[in-house]
């Protein structure tokens, strides 16, 4: 079922939210621990900005037990619907479930989602990356183990810590010093000596015990409970911009109208005062429009010959300051609609 609807789902990114190892009478259970858990995904930067841009669902599965597999041995691992069990891999705190099960429950929804599959377990644990991000809904640190997981997931992002493998193909790992970066024009160049969003100094390049450099003294990618640093934001905006665009359909649609129709673009909203910058133009030239709203164009005040086509634009372009790639932000951050007003 729908638990918050944005927008059309053709343009927003659905979180599907799945429960393992949860009976019938821990439905209610599955409900409260899938609530806490978006609700502290959102908590966090730039998902508390951009909170719009997501669209949540639950899927509630009855499973015939209670509880997942937490053993090494897996004993239990085939009895619940996801099968889900911690020791993926060998490793105690990996949680893991059954890819292909939680796709089918979740089922094929319009335009992009990301599945996220709560275990009914107290232990720490979770996993993110994959098809699938993992966390154990009753766990203490559920809130911050999600805010980490889907930094894999959505942001493609590596974990930070020393005992991580050192493999530096992410946006916020590297095998080069700062140096290096600034000269070479690689990894977040763009970025170095800003200051940390946490106010935990400055990004640079910070040697992990593996030998891997990091953009911060900290963030959440390393410690939970932490924030995000700019070259992670960064990463996460842009795979959201990959996926969907800044603007829903204007009315009327783009192309030729007839008469003097008001024109109105639908930017995504963002929470807080920062809005998404519009701006129209008439035949090339800019125009303000009438209004304290910006999304709209009342085209009856415009100076229009009789007989004559005019072009109208709209931009709709997002200026977050969280971004510094320009060519990216002109590529996917910015939309363009035209109508042409016919004489």
């Amino acid at each position: 079922m729908d638990i918050r609807r944005t927008g059309e789902p053709a343009n927003r990114i659905t979180l599907v939210l799945i429960g393992d190892g949860y009976t019938a009478d821990q439905q209610e259970l599955f409900q409260e621990q899938a609530d806490r858990a978006w609700r502290a995904l959102l908590e966090i930067e730039p998902f508390r900005s951009y909170q719009s841009y997501f669209n949540i669902r639950r899927v509630d599965v009855v499973s015939p037990v209670a509880g997942i597999a937490e053993s090494e041995n897996h004993s239990r691992r085939a009895t619940t619907p996801l099968g889900m069990h911690f020791w993926c891999e060998g490793t105690a705190r990996l949680l893991c479930a059954d890819e292909p099960a939680t796709a089918r429950y979740a089922g094929n929804g319009e335009g992009p989602q990301y599945l996220i599959a709560l275990a009914n377990s107290s232990e720490y644990g979770g996993a993110g990356g994959t098809g699938v991000t993992t966390l154990a809904g009753g766990s203490p640190d559920a809130g911050r183990i999600i805010q980490h997981e889907i930094g894999h997931t959505v942001g493609d992002l590596g974990d930070e810590y020393d005992s991580a493998p050192d493999d530096a193909d992410y946006p916020n790992l590297s095998t080069v010093n700062a140096d290096e970066m600034a000269r070479a024009h690689v990894k977040w160049w763009r970025w170095l000596g800003a200051q940390s969003p946490d106010g935990g100094g400055t990004v640079g390049a910070y040697r992990s015990a593996n030998g891997i450099y990091r953009p911060t003294v900290d963030s959440v990618m390393r410690t939970l409970g932490g924030s995000y640093n700019l070259p992670s934001r960064e990463a996460i905006l842009e795979q959201l911009y990959r996926r969907i665009g800044p603007m829903d359909p204007p009315e009327p649609a783009a192309g030729a109208v007839t008469g003097r129709p008001r024109l109105h673009v639908r930017p995504l909203p963002l929470t807080g005062t920062r809005q998404l910058q519009v701006q129209w133009r008439v035949d090339g030239v800019l125009t303000a429009p009438q209004g304290p709203d910006p999304s709209w164009l009342d085209t009856a005040t415009l100076p229009i010959r009789p007989g004559k086509d005019v072009k109208v634009t709209a931009t709709v372009r997002d200026t977050t300051d969280w971004v510094r790639d320009e060519t990216f932000r002109s590529q996917h951050m910015t939309k363009t609609v035209t109508w042409t007003l016919k004489g």
